[in-house]
C-alpha cells in the first residue's frame, strides 16, 4: 500500500537540463524522510512537484492520498511546506502573520489568535510577537516561516533545508519540533545538507544526485555500505611512520592509508575497542610516540563522499537546483541568513 507520500518515475526538465530524471519515492505515513544530495541534484525541484508548485513532465505523485496533477487544490488543504527562503509579510507583525494564515486555511478568528501565540512562543518568537518581520533578523524570520506552517497541523508537512541559517540552539529547537510532529502521527519529507540531521531525525533516506535516486535506506544500512570501522593514528614524529604502519598492516584488514603531511595513518579494522588497545600496546613496544588515535565508524558524511564523490556542502546564497536559478525567490527571502 502506497505511502502517505508516494511518487512514481518523475520527470522534471528545465530547458536542457533534466532535474529530475525518474525519481521514485515512498514515505509511510507517520515516518521521516530525509532527501539528501548535493546542490542541484533536484531535491528542491521533487518538492515544488510533490507540493503542487511545479508540474512535471511525467509520471505520477500521490500525497496524502490525494492525486497530486488531478486534484491539486485539495493536496494544499492537506500539506504544509517550509521552503528554502523565509516568506513572510515584512509589514504585518509576527502575530499577524501567523494570525493571516490560520484565517486563509479557514480557522476563525479566535482560534488562529490563540495558534498563533502558541506558536509564537514555541519558537521563542514571543517578545517579538508585535513587532513588524521587518524588523526581525534572518534566523527570526526563517522561524516565523517555519511556524507559519504548522498552523493547522498539517498531516503531511514538506521541509526543505529548514534549518539553514539557524543557530545550533534554534536548530536544536526545531529538531524537538519536528520529533514532536512526527510522534503525532505527522508524516515528514525533508530535504537537508546537515547530515547530522538526517542522522538524527529521518527514518529512511534517499541520496539523489543528477536527478536520480542513487541509493536508499536506513542511516545504519547506508553507513554499512561505506565500509567498516577504521582506526587513525597520527604519530609525533615522521620517522615513526613506517613502523606504525607496520603495526597497522599486521593487526587491520586492509591498505593502510597515510597522509605524510599530517603524519597520519588510516587502516580499515574489526574488533572495536580491544583491537584499539592491542594497537596501542603495539605502537608502544615499538618506541611509537602518537599525538592522537582513534576508532572511526562510517558518517552520513562518508556516505555522501562515497556516493556523490564530494563531501556534503551548506548552501548559503542563491538557489541550490540547477536549471532553476532564474525562479523567483518568495518574498522576505534573504541570500544569506543572519542570527541573532
Amino acid at each position: 500500500m502506497p505511502g502517505a507520500i508516494h511518487a512514481e518515475g518523475l520527470v522534471k526538465t528545465f530547458g536542457d537540463v533534466r532535474a529530475l530524471d525518474g525519481v521514485d519515492l515512498d514515505v509511510p505515513e507517520g515516518t521521516v524522510l530525509g532527501l539528501l544530495g548535493p546542490n542541484g541534484a533536484g531535491k528542491t525541484t521533487a518538492v515544488r512537484v510533490l507540493t503542487t508548485l511545479l508540474r512535471p513532465d511525467s509520471g505520477t505523485a500521490v500525497v496524502a492520498g490525494i492525486d497530486v496533477l488531478k486534484k491539486p487544490n485539495e493536496v494544499r488543504r492537506s500539506i504544509g511546506l517550509s521552503g528554502q527562503f523565509a516568506a513572510v509579510d515584512e509589514y504585518l507583525t509576527g502575530r499577524e502573520n501567523l494570525q493571516m494564515v490560520g484565517q486563509l486555511y479557514q480557522l476563525g478568528a479566535r482560534d488562529a489568535k490563540a495558534r498563533a501565540g502558541v506558536l509564537l512562543e514555541r519558537f521563542n518568537l514571543g517578545d517579538a510577537a508585535d513587532r513588524p518581520a521587518k524588523t526581525y533578523s534572518g534566523g527570526m524570520r526563517r522561524r516565523l516561516d517555519l511556524a507559519a506552517a504548522l498552523v493547522v497541523s498539517p498531516p503531511v508537512m514538506f521541509m526543505d533545508e529548514p534549518t539553514t541559517g539557524l543557530d545550533p540552539r534554534n536548530r536544536q529547537q526545531l529538531w524537538d519540533v519536528i520529533e514532536d510532529l512526527v510522534a503525532g502521527g505527522t508524516t515528514l519529507l525533508l530535504t537537508t545538507q546537515y547530515l547530522e540531521e538526517a542522522d538524527r531525525l529521518a527514518n529512511d533516506i534517499c541520496v539523489i544526485d543528477h536527478g536520480r535516486v542513487i541509493a536508499r535506506g536506513t542511516s545504519d544500512e547506508l553507513k554499512a555500505r561505506t565500509g567498516g570501522e577504521r582506526v587513525e593514528v597520527v604519530v609525533h614524529r615522521a620517522e615513526e611512520i613506517e613502523p606504525a604502519r607496520s603495526v597497522l598492516t599486521a593487526l587491520g584488514e586492509g591498505e593502510v592509508t597515510v597522509a605524510r603531511l599530517s603524519r597520519k595513518l588510516t587502516a580499515p579494522v574489526s574488533g572495536g575497542a580491544r583491537l584499539l588497545a592491542e594497537i596501542i600496546r603495539d605502537l608502544d613496544a615499538r618506541g611509537v610516540e602518537i599525538d592522537d588515535i582513534a576508532l572511526r565508524r562510517p558518517t552520513l558524511d562518508d556516505v555522501f563522499l562515497s556516493l556523490t564523490g564530494h563531501a556534503a556542502e551548506i548552501r548559503e546564497n542563491g538557489d541550490a537546483e540547477t536549471g532553476e536559478a532564474g525562479a523567483e525567490r518568495p518574498r522576505g527571502a534573504r541570500g544569506k541568513e543572519e542570527n541573532r
